[in-house]
């Protein structure tokens, strides 16, 4: 049974003489500059208050979800699940509808201190997943401690017309991971029905 479960806060800079700029050439700058931490913050505020409004423009959605990427800034630097409970009090958003994700490069800086903030954040209640898995370098042993609830399977092993054995095997072989550790898998990319049903017979949730 096809449904749809959620949403992504994808964000993109309309530069009045540039035009549309996307973030992988703003976001470094951002984060260099200390910047990523106002806008992440007004990242959580708008998607939080998006999705109050949709859930009260139908009766339908109620269940539905928002990811939104956090910057390992993000964890070092602010108190995030404070910022995370005062904005999902603010919009009466039920905590396990807000999923935060954070890429594998993130996890391999400052481990100890960001466990402790993933930690604080689970017993909010709030979802939490591991953004582009596969492009990084992620301990298994590193994976196993985590209180994570999703891996999502990075794009480049999905998109275009990547149908080799070497990918295929990769798919199958993050999916058990995630099954043995209690995750849900969700796949990036999706555009052919091929892909979709190569992902069913492998399992993936979405």
């Amino acid at each position: 049974h096809k449904r749809l479960e959620g949403f992504e806060a994808l964000l993109r800079w309309h530069h009045p003489s540039r035009g549309m700029i996307q973030p992988d050439r703003f976001i470094p700058i951002a984060e260099d500059t200390g910047m990523i931490l106002p806008i992440g913050s007004w990242v959580i505020k708008e998607a939080c208050r998006q999705l109050r409004a949709w859930t009260d423009t139908n009766a339908l959605w109620q269940k539905l979800t928002m990811s939104v990427n956090v910057s390992i800034r993000q964890f070092t630097h602010i108190d995030l699940p404070g910022e995370i409970e005062k904005n999902l009090r603010a919009n009466r958003i039920e905590p396990g509808r807000l999923r935060l994700e954070i890429t594998e490069s993130t996890l391999i800086q400052d481990f100890d201190e960001i466990l402790i903030v993933l930690r604080e954040l689970k017993a909010l209640g709030v979802k939490l997943a591991i953004d582009d898995f596969g492009t990084g370098y992620s301990s298994l042993s590193y994976l196993r401690d985590l209180p994570v609830d999703t891996l999502k399977i990075d794009r480049s092993f999905i998109s275009g017309d990547n149908r080799s054995i070497d990918s295929y095997e990769i798919v199958k072989s993050v999916t058990a991971i995630a099954r043995t550790l209690g995750m849900t898998v969700v796949a990036e990319g999706v555009e052919e029905k091929y892909q979709q049903e190569l992902l069913t017979e492998l399992q993936c949730d979405n």
